[in-house]
């Protein structure tokens, strides 16, 4: 069953779209506040969020990032106001849909089921399963041999770089450029090295060898060879 949360503060209309929600057979949390909201969103996985953009300590505007920046998932604004900035802002911030109060709950319901089904197909997109290695980008976990591995935000971005070009000779060069860090702080050609002998410990057990250098030149994503 999946989760949604509810950000609304106010109780009847919270009351009234988790009950449909729930109908609708997914598990509606419904919280009244920013403060709450992001207190249940770093305790608790969530398939959506419903966001009303007025709350009594903030603006959903401003609360979007945050929810997004601990877990990556669609955002649905509601609001009582339809001015094109607002609708504009909510849709720059991330937001998967705009809604404006009041609505049809029957309708309301089936853009949600819809932005679920289509982040489904994203998310199945955004798994890569190499032999006994399966990665979830979308989530940032990793199992190998039916154990997690650790990966850090680094390794996580190599990964995605190799595992999207399985065979294909990656320079040094092209993998410092996709790996700029969104610090503005460059990888050097030292660090690199060192982020891909750490990222090799990791996974190349047993024998596995996912990486394969190309002395001079760079390296390729190899899959699970023994």
């Amino acid at each position: 069953m999946k989760n949604i949360l509810v950000i609304e503060d106010d109780v009847i209309m919270n009351s009234g779209i988790c009950y449909n929600l729930v109908l609708e057979q997914y598990n509606a949390v419904p919280v009244y506040n920013a403060a709450a909201a992001l207190e249940k969103i770093q305790s608790q996985s969530f398939e959506l969020v419903v966001l009303d953009v007025n709350l009594p300590d903030g603006s959903g505007f401003e609360l979007c990032p945050k929810i997004k920046a601990v877990q990556d998932i669609p955002v649905v604004f509601l609001t009582a106001c339809d001015l094109e900035k607002d609708v504009m802002t909510g849709y720059e911030l991330g937001g998967d849909d705009y809604v404006t109060k009041p609505f049809q709950i029957n309708i309301f319901c089936k853009k949600v089921a819809a932005i679920l089904k289509r982040c489904e197909k994203k998310g199945s997109e955004a798994v890569s399963i190499c032999g006994d290695l399966i990665i979830d980008f979308n989530r940032l976990t990793a199992v190998l041999h039916n154990e997690p591995v650790i990966f850090t935000p680094t390794e996580y971005r190599m990964l995605k770089v190799f595992t999207e070009n399985p065979g294909i000779l990656l320079t040094k060069q092209v993998l410092l450029e996709k790996l700029y860090d969104v610090d503005a702080n460059f990888v050097d050609e030292h660090v690199l090295t060192v982020n891909i002998n750490r990222l090799r410990s990791k996974i190349e057990v047993g024998g596995r060898k996912f990486i394969k250098t190309v002395y001079g030149m760079g390296y390729l994503w190899a899959g699970d060879k023994r």
